[in-house]
Order: structure tokens, then sequence, then C-alpha cells
């Protein structure tokens, strides 16, 4: 068997895991599960929003899981774990079976998808897309969709970016398919872009170098010899005024 037809048995089995998982654990609310191989066996990690249903009373419902897809599967040395999904309003499966489970419940379409879809944003999803199709109201098939927010409908931004999550709801018309599909809060588009500021060239200011040049010993000298001249002359003033005082007594 070639490598590429090795590849798409394993993705085969790993599609036909995820739908038995789902149809099993549905009361618990699945939200999708990883299958990762080890050198040990395969690490099966189960998502849902009550977990406690999954595991069962100490552990029975989940080695009963656990046993069945090794015989099922042909799993070898099989782990099955099972975690709560930290903020089940933005995962697309657990809120698809909401929808589906309110229209089985006699919800009227508007009211079940006006309702999530708010439900969804309010948890800080940046856009939210809820599809139902089926005889909705009368025999004839009809599609109605419920949109809020950013969405993104193709490429590889839709597929990296988008979650998309598929549940049905029996009814006594017939089916009706919900489609769910929710932008993360954390998804970055690419025409966002951030432009950083240029940092503020450092200007180092350097000390003014004194440009005065000391006095030399000569300077010094005159000027010691001027002042002592300047002191000779006010005394002598000081003595001419106190004569001429004298004399006009």
């Amino acid at each position: 068997m070639t490598v590429v037809k090795e590849m798409i048995k394993e993705r085969v089995r790993r599609a036909q895991v995820h739908d038995y998982v789902q149809k099993k654990t549905s009361r618990a609310g699945f939200g999708g599960l990883s299958i990762q191989r080890t050198p040990l066996g395969t690490h099966v990690r189960i998502a849902a929003e009550r977990p406690g249903l999954v595991i069962g009373r100490k552990g029975s419902d989940i080695q009963k899981l656990t046993e069945e897809l090794e015989r099922k599967f042909g799993y070898e040395n099989l782990q099955v774990e099972a975690g709560e999904v930290n903020n089940f309003a933005l995962n697309p499966l657990i809120m698809a079976a909401k929808v589906a489970n309110a229209l089985e419940r006699g919800w009227n379409y508007r009211r079940a998808g006006n309702s999530m879809l708010q439900r969804i944003m309010d948890s800080g999803a940046r856009g939210c897309q809820i599809t139902i199709a089926g005889k909705l109201t009368g025999l004839r098939h009809r599609t109605e969709k419920f949109l809020s927010g950013h969405i993104k409908f193709c490429g590889e931004t839709a597929l990296e970016l988008m979650d998309v999550g598929i549940a049905q709801a029996k009814l006594k018309p017939g089916t009706i398919g919900v489609k769910v599909a929710i932008m993360r809060p954390d998804a970055k588009l690419p025409d966002e872009i951030e432009v950083t500021p240029l940092p503020e060239p450092v200007v180092e200011v350097k000390e003014e170098e004194s440009t005065e040049e000391e006095p030399t010993e000569e300077v010094k000298e005159e000027k010691t010899e001027d002042t002592k001249v300047e002191k000779k002359a006010k005394a002598d003033k000081k003595e001419k005024k106190s004569e001429k005082k004298g004399d006009d007594k």
C-alpha cells in the first residue's frame, strides 16, 4: 500500500471515529475530538460541555467507549480522556446541536437562530453565520441564514479563521440541517496591518568646553599692578578732600 492510500485510509478512519463519538456523546455536548499517535499507542481527547457524562460513574462509560473504538476501528493501546470546553458558546458543534435541539422542542426557526446568534456574539466572536435548511414552514424546502459581524465565505482565511459545526434536527415534516460558522475572537485578518512607529533618534548633548583661556602669570602681574595703582589714586583723592575741608574751616 502506497503512502497516499495509507493517508487516505487514516483520514477516513478518523472521520468515522469523529461521527461515532459524536453520536455516543451527544447528551454530554460534544465539542470535538483530537487524535494523536504516540510511540505507546493512540491518544484520543474528547472535548465536551459536560465531561462527567462522558466519563460516567467510576469511569465506566469512558472505558466502554474505549473498548468499542478498539474493536470497531482496530486501534491498539488506545487511551481516551475527556475534557471540558473553555467557552462552549464559541464552539460551533455545541451551538449547532443546541439549535437543532431547540427546533426539535418546537421553537420557531427565527427564534432559535436569532437567540443563538446573539449568544455567540455576546461571548466575543468576531462574526457568526447560522444556516437552517429544510421544510421550515411548509412542504417546500427553504434555507434561512442569520448573519452578524465579520464573516469569510471562501479562501484560505475562511479555512483558517472560521470554525464550522453541523447538526440535524429530526422533525415530522423531515430532517432540518443546521450549520454554524464562527470566526474566533483572536482571528487576525490579512488586511489588518499594524504600523509600528519609528524610534526617536537619541541626540547626545556635548558639554560646551570652556573656551576661555586661563590668564598667564604676566597678565596676573599686570592686573595686580593696576589694582595697586588704583588703590593709591583713591587714597590720594581722599587725602586731598580731607585737606580741602580743613582749609575751609
